[in-house]
């Protein structure tokens, strides 16, 4: 499978700033308030670019990337909080599916995470995707790296409850605040995606202290990942 042009998105400065250091015949574009860098990645086009936190600022950034630049498949890359117990800070979960676990219409008959009224609400990644970035982690860290569902709200998660729920009820391997958006909006256009996402945290009572201490490690960790993957496509 080929791809003209391939779409790299991360929420923070952190997580695009590698990829744009390695950015060749770089040109920037600035559109929805938000800063698009053009070039080549390891050979490949790309455009890279960072969405802002949460669900709205990720939905805008993805429909720019198809609408303005025509990208042919989206990667999402940052860090995360793990949910799943046997996650530690570092390792790496590459998405099979993502889901809203802040939707909530249960007072309406609906399940936790359903979007009244559509036919999808957990949105899966593509095959092909996935299983290069989860060779690439493989490859890169070998044994740190999980694929499961990503859990997505607008919510920092610092709550040793609320994560036992999203695990035990959603089924989530880690929790953020961004991907789910990014997986429904290309979902919506047809688009293929994957999440790749470095646990920065464990989403519990630690969290703020945990977040700003390995924040900058997990970007590297994501970034080392994507480069691999990218040179695979």
């Amino acid at each position: 499978m080929t791809y003209g042009t391939i779409g790299i998105i991360g929420a923070m400065e952190e997580e695009i700033e590698l990829l744009l250091q390695h950015l060749t015949e770089a040109q920037t574009e600035r559109h929805a308030g938000m800063t698009y860098h053009k070039g080549l990645f390891q050979g490949r086009k790309v455009v890279i670019t960072q969405s802002g936190v949460g669900k709205v600022n990720a939905a805008v950034c993805t429909q720019v990337l198809v609408d303005r630049f025509g990208v042919d498949a989206i990667i999402f890359t940052g860090v995360a909080g793990a949910v799943d117990p046997k996650l530690n800070i570092g390792d790496i979960v590459v998405s099979t599916s993502s889901l809203q676990h802040d939707v909530d219409v249960t007072a309406l008959g609906f399940p936790r995470g359903t979007i009244p009224y559509q036919e999808v609400s957990e949105y899966p990644s593509d095959e092909h995707l996935r299983n290069l970035a989860k060779e690439a982690a493989d490859k890169v860290y070998p044994g740190r790296c999980l694929t499961g569902k990503v859990l997505s709200g607008d919510q920092f998660i610092a709550d040793r409850g609320v994560v036992k729920s999203l695990y035990e009820d959603l089924g989530g391997a880690c929790t953020e605040m961004e991907g789910a958006a990014v997986a429904q909006a290309c979902y919506m256009n047809g688009i293929p995606h994957v999440i790749i996402r470095s646990m920065s945290d464990r989403a519990d009572g630690s969290a703020h202290e945990n977040f700003e201490e390995f924040t900058v490690e997990a970007s590297n960790r994501s970034f080392a990942i994507v480069k691999e993957m990218v040179q695979a496509l």
